[in-house]
């Protein structure tokens, strides 16, 4: 085999080398399951001999579309999101897909002008995190003819196909257990404050107000991002405010480990003097001590079920479930131990359907 002296190498090249036709190669690149093995490694060794790099805006022109699927999140660094990307790129190896990530840092209009910029690229598809896109977003969408697939949480009216779970639910399953515990003057801290903070919130609110115990005063809250010192700062904020607080609850893990921190410092025994409960579930809520109480979801599951979605949707055969309710789990941990006469956790029956199942789980 000869190599192209200069140039860009084209899949003509790559024909010639191989000596079959331009269109088996791509086929080959494509869908090397309907080329036979011999031929596929024919021309695998003229690719490599030419140094051929497939043409992804040639692919558009001649097929309406790249082989990119876009990914647009509020954040690269939120361990929620990375765990749902490892998801998406764990899946997208298995297929001819590549995957383009977009940062939108929490702001619609940016997550508006990235979305634009990808629909002019003609993509393979999109995954978009939540289900409050501007209207200007929600109209470009709308009209987009490819797979699209919303993550992180339900909605009534997606704008292709969805998978995620119900976060009011979600704060509405912590906030009952921690009453069931025996825990009555909760408070919530909250940090960034985006619509899936906020919809737990609205769970947690709404299941305090149903027992008579909802007040202003029990919620803290920070537009600030999420982290370890914000909780520390949230804890000694809501101490101050509220001296009689039994319980907390926070809208994410690292809120509560800086909350478990804090009382450490401030000599609040946790749970005899006040109950810790966190969301998300990281690695480093089992590993503190006493191990933190939270809400388990399945976000690496998530992103590897949305790349499912498009892929499946690309080759043809769309899966019948247009939206995908993965749930929530609770592990409940020794930061939330029950109060002596405290009512016993209730088990909720298992559901045979697709719809979501909040399971409780014991944990360390």
């Amino acid at each position: 085999m000869t190599r192209r002296k200069k140039g860009r190498t084209t899949i003509a090249d790559v024909a010639a080398e191989a000596g079959v036709s331009p269109i088996t190669v791509s086929r080959a690149l494509r869908e090397p399951a309907r080329v036979s093995e011999p031929l596929r490694k024919r021309i695998a060794a003229a690719v490599q001999a030419l140094d051929y790099v497939p043409d992804l805006h040639a692919r558009a022109l001649a097929s309406a579309r790249t082989n990119v699927v876009g990914v647009i999140i509020p954040s690269l660094t939120n361990s929620v999101f990375a765990d749902v990307l490892r998801g998406i790129h764990d899946r997208a190896e298995k297929t001819d897909l590549q995957v383009q990530f977009a940062n939108t840092r929490y702001s619609p209009q940016e997550e508006e002008r990235l979305i634009r910029l990808f629909l002019s690229q003609s993509p393979a598809g999109l995954i978009l995190a939540g289900i409050d896109q501007t209207a200007a977003a929600a109209e470009m969408l709308r009209a987009a003819k490819l797979p699209i697939v919303q993550i992180m949480e339900l909605g009534p009216d997606p704008f292709d196909m969805m998978v995620g779970l119900d976060q009011p639910a979600a704060g509405r399953a912590m906030t009952e257990h921690l009453l069931e515990a025996g825990y009555r003057r909760i408070a919530c801290l909250a940090a960034r404050l985006d619509p899936r903070s906020n919809r737990r919130m609205a769970g947690y609110r709404a299941v305090m107000a149903e027992h008579g115990l909802d007040d202003d005063s029990l919620v803290v809250q920070t537009k600030a991002p999420s982290s370890v010192r914000v909780g520390c700062e949230l804890l000694r904020e809501i101490v101050a405010q509220r001296p009689d607080i039994d319980a907390v609850f926070c809208n994410n893990d690292d809120v509560a480990l800086g909350a478990l921190f804090e009382c450490q410092r401030m000599g609040i025994a946790v749970p005899e003097r006040l109950a810790i409960a966190g969301f998300n579930d990281f690695e480093m809520s089992a590993a503190a001590e006493p191990p933190i109480t939270s809400m388990a979801t399945e976000r690496y599951e998530m992103g590897v079920t949305a790349m499912d979605m498009i892929a499946q949707t690309i080759a043809g055969e769309p899966p019948e479930e247009k939206v995908v309710d993965l749930g929530f789990h609770l592990c409940a941990r020794a930061s939330t131990q029950p109060r002596a006469g405290a009512r016993p956790e209730r088990q909720p029956a298992p559901k045979k359907s697709a719809a979501r199942t909040t399971r409780v789980r014991e944990a360390r």
